[in-house]
């Protein structure tokens, strides 16, 4: 176990659990990070290269996300090993098995995230009744058809193009990944006048240079093809988006997808990461330095956990929209304001901001969160 203390800091980690239930095939991974402001809020992603470290990772950028939203909620983040294509009978008993086992965990409410959806988390609420994301039917927000998330990206990517003394209209936009961030990313953009000029999923990418259209990408998506099925553009091969000049770049698939070998190929001025961690800090020094803002994920994706925050409390779409709207217009606002103060990186900035609001929550609690061990199961 000694190994593990390697992730430690004066943050976190609270809590490190694994769990393990070979009758439904589960094994997985909990991170608590940090519960000063409230207990954790984060999702339950399915990958079959997940790992510890990138479980942490996502937890801490979870407890920069709500404490940088001013949520009542810190950070955590939990990972599943497994096919997220796996048939939904296999998907419906691990998860269930997963909430049973923290039925008592009670400093963690799940969330949907990468390979699981709103049917997860109702399954969720059978087991423990702690979760976000409900299906509609169940009083929740549906954010993947709202595009929650996506909304929140428009917003980011509106305050910084400001700073660039420019605008939407017009502008070009690729898209790494069209999944339920990526797709209505792209909508709410080009509904402001944007053009999307390339997408990709993990079947190809797909390249119009005049735009594709957005309603026959949604179709083949809900079809179950790829976006490089679109009729009308150049097919390429999955790592060449990196490649294609715009004047937005949006990653909105997995982690590290752009890293010190590769941030040289990007040819854009503005990147809005939509994805949690999809962008190495060697990497987003790389651009810094090259005159390109990067907005870093807590700040531009914390669109999904506001409005799922805002559903556990009862609230309506109108008004977590409206919160989205206010909380991350105003956030990337003053990450850049004082980026450019400081000539430092965004996410410098950012975390700046979000660790002094974690530390003041810390402050004010009887017994300290983190002190000298975090706690293993």
């Amino acid at each position: 176990m000694q190994d593990l203390f390697h992730f430690a800091d004066e943050i976190g980690p609270a809590k490190i659990i694994h769990i393990y239930e070979p009758s439904a095939g589960l094994k997985g991974i909990l991170v608590v990070d940090n519960v000063a402001v409230g207990p954790a809020i984060g999702g339950v992603r399915i990958a079959r290269d997940v790992s510890l470290d990138e479980c942490f990772r996502l937890a801490r950028a979870m407890t920069f996300k709500n404490a940088a939203a001013g949520l009542p909620h810190g950070g955590g983040k939990m990972v599943i090993y497994g096919d997220p294509k796996m048939p939904k009978h296999q998907k419906q008993q691990i998860i269930r098995a997963a909430a049973a086992l923290l039925r008592n965990e009670e400093s963690y409410i799940f969330g949907p995230d990468m390979g699981t959806n709103e049917e997860c988390m109702a399954w969720v609420r059978d087991e423990n009744g702690r979760c976000i994301g409900l299906p509609s039917e169940l009083g929740g927000i549906p954010l993947d058809e709202i595009g929650a998330t996506g909304w929140g990206i428009r917003q980011a990517t509106e305050i910084a193009l400001h700073y660039q003394h420019s605008n939407l209209k017009n502008a070009t936009v690729v898209i790494q990944g069209f999944g339920s961030v990526g797709k209505h990313a792209a909508r709410f953009l080009s509904e402001q006048g944007a053009r999307l000029i390339a997408a990709n999923d993990s079947r190809g990418t797909i390249y119009n240079p005049e735009g594709l259209d957005i309603p026959t990408l949604f179709a083949l998506k809900e079809e179950g093809k790829s976006v490089a099925d679109y009729p009308d553009g150049k097919r390429l091969d999955q790592d060449r988006i990196l490649d294609i000049e715009c004047d937005i770049w949006i990653p909105a698939a997995r982690p590290d997808v752009i890293h010190e070998d590769n941030a040289h190929r990007l040819k854009t001025r503005l990147i809005v990461e939509g994805a949690n961690i999809p962008v190495t800090h060697g990497a987003e020094r790389q651009l810094f330095e090259r005159g390109i803002i990067c907005i870093p994920d807590f700040i531009a994706n914390a669109g999904g956990v506001i409005c799922g925050a805002m559903e556990y409390r009862g609230a309506t779409v109108t008004a977590a929209l409206q919160t989205i709207e206010e909380k991350i217009r105003q956030n990337t606002e003053k990450v850049l304001r004082i980026s450019l103060a400081q000539n430092i990186l965004p996410r410098e900035a950012a975390m700046q901001m979000a660790t002094e609001r974690v530390k003041k929550a810390m402050s004010l609690r009887r017994w300290s969160l983190f002190s000298s061990a975090s706690h293993f199961y």
